[in-house]
């Protein structure tokens, strides 16, 4: 027993995290590890990238060191790649199998400025890895979902890979895409100039995949695009960057839990099923839980714990920072979970089917939003059909259950909207305890208002201009109920607070808003309103044009 005891304490931290990435051991810092050809003496699992050339000053290139540890690794048959603490500047980084990276504290992966527009390398004469070739389906997504080697870090075919730890990846000399103003300090780098990094964090059809506890400052284009990953967790991240915080795409069994991400320009979590593998891939068996996205801080601040907010009439800030699934939604988004999350100073939670997939068997729980820019709720079933014809046909959005949301002084002029489109309707929808606070304050005359259908638009809160009701927009529905719903304008605001275009069989129980006409029933069948303080009690068959 003694000698099983002696021997099971030879292993260090450092090789028992490499031995299982997933538990949190907490390599110590500071420590002196003697190095040696191969790794770590006594550590034969771990491989300190100190050894193999890099030096951490942050004044010359550690690609090389960083990229030979991890072929070290893999050729060991895995192991832990440790960065101690210092700066390593890199250009790209190529993950292999069985290899997990541990970013120490004080330790920082620097993204290499990228060639800038017109030059053919970037600094110190280095230049990112290229893009993929062409393809047949590129046109089906913008550039940056259709390529992962144009990127910081990234791997491809690959399993069994971590990243962990308390360190940085800072992506500096990444492009956060073309034609757009440069923001404090960062130059403009053209996305798809060769040479140029795009991505913090990019993977293709790889398995078995960790991401934790590390931070992230200015991701570029993406701070991870993940492609066709299964059995992905990331938890415990803070990013804080200038485009979509994480883009999960085509992607099966995800845990995304207690994650902070501050994006002000674009999207914070964001789901999507892209035609980018060439074929269609529902992201599916998704998890969201203990999350906080805001789009209202300052690129760093959020990082470094000042949160600082973006002037009033600040211009080029979109205030985004929400969890959406879609745009990109050729595959499908199935059996997703959404909890326990925070919105802050951003646009609303969005589930959006554009591109022929299947949306449904979707749960949303306890959600808290303040200052959003529009209403909470973006439900959206369209026909922009971008994908290969004839073959890419509308989609469903269907059995979505939402409860327990709370959002305080929302922007009134966009309310929430549950839209789907004349010949494809949103079904089975249930939302109970939801209480909106929106600011209020319009005018008799935008409860007039009738939306376009935008049936082929690329699909935003604000795609149907000012709303004519200040709670919800519900148009295309069959089977919807709604419970213990308020709605409460902090001044007074003159729309009704539900407004019901081709909706069949809707049912309001506990509903309350400002009387009198809070509902518009424009074209309505099958409508049932009890015990609420919005209207009286009513059973209505079919109407057509009645206020209530």
């Amino acid at each position: 027993m003694n000698n099983q005891r002696r021997d099971l304490l030879k292993f260090s931290p450092f090789a028992l995290a490499a031995f299982a990435p997933g538990l949190s051991f907490g390599l110590p810092t500071g420590q002196v590890v003697p190095a040696t050809s191969t790794g770590v003496a006594g550590s034969p699992m771990l491989f300190d990238v100190r050894t193999f050339g890099a030096t951490g000053t942050g004044k010359q290139l550690d690609t090389p060191g960083v990229n030979a540890a991890i072929d070290a690794a893999a050729k060991a048959g895995g192991g832990t790649v440790y960065f101690p603490a210092g700066t390593y500047l890199c250009f790209s980084i190529r993950l292999k199998s069985n290899v997990h990276l541990y970013l120490s504290q004080g330790a920082t992966i620097l993204a290499a400025e990228s060639p800038k527009p017109g030059e053919t390398t970037g600094q110190m004469g280095g230049v990112y890895d290229a893009a993929e070739p062409k393809t047949s389906y590129d046109a089906f997504q913008d550039y940056g979902h259709n390529h992962w080697h144009n990127s910081l870090i990234w791997g491809e075919g690959i399993e069994n890979v971590s990243i962990t730890g308390p360190g940085l990846i800072y992506g500096k000399g990444l492009s956060f895409g073309a034609n757009r103003v440069a923001r404090g300090d960062y130059p403009i780098y053209i996305a798809e100039q060769a040479g140029v990094g795009n991505k913090a964090i990019a993977m293709k059809n790889c398995r078995n995949v960790t991401f934790k506890d590390f931070r992230l400052l200015k991701g570029g284009h993406f701070g991870f695009l993940l492609t066709g990953v299964d059995n992905l967790t990331m938890d415990n991240l803070l990013i804080d960057t200038d485009r979509d915080g994480m883009d999960i795409d085509c992607c099966k069994n995800v845990h995304v839990s207690n994650c902070t991400v501050n994006s002000p320009w674009d999207d914070a979590i964001c789901p999507k099923s892209s035609y980018a593998l060439g074929y269609a891939k529902a992201t599916e068996n998704l998890t969201i839980t203990g999350c906080t996205v805001s789009g209202n801080y300052k690129l760093g601040t959020v990082l470094d714990g000042t949160y600082k907010n973006f002037e009033v009439d600040a211009k080029q800030v979109y205030r985004t920072g929400r969890i959406k699934c879609g745009t990109e939604s050729n595959g499908g988004f199935k059996n997703v979970s959404i909890s326990n999350c925070i919105f802050d100073g951003c646009n609303a939670l969005c589930l959006e089917s554009e591109d022929g997939a299947l949306c449904e068997d979707i749960a949303i729980s306890n959600i808290t939003m303040r200052d959003l820019i529009s209403g909470p709720l973006f439900f959206r079933l369209g026909a922009r059909l971008r994908g290969p014809k004839p073959e890419t046909k509308i989609g469903t959005m269907r059995r979505i259950v939402v409860s327990n949301i709370t959002s305080y002084n929302s922007e009134s002029n966009i309310c929430s909207i549950l839209s789907g489109i004349p010949d494809a309707l949103i079904e089975d929808v249930k939302i109970t305890n939801l209480y909106m606070q929106h600011k209020g304050g319009a005018t008799a005359d935008k409860a007039k208002i009738v939306p376009p259908e935008e049936v082929e638009k690329y699909p935003d809160p604000a795609m149907f201009g000012p709303m004519p009701a200040q709670g919800f927009f519900l148009r295309h529905i069959r089977n919807l109920e709604m419970s213990h719903v308020e709605v409460a304008p902090m001044t007074a605001d003159a729309r009704p607070a539900f407004v019901l275009e081709d909706v069949n069989r809707a049912d309001f129980f506990a509903v309350t808003a400002p009387t009198p006409n809070a509902f518009d029933l424009r074209h309505a069948k099958d409508v049932r309103i009890g015990w609420s303080r919005a209207a009286k009690d009513a059973t209505i068959a079919e109407a057509t044009g009645k206020m209530l």
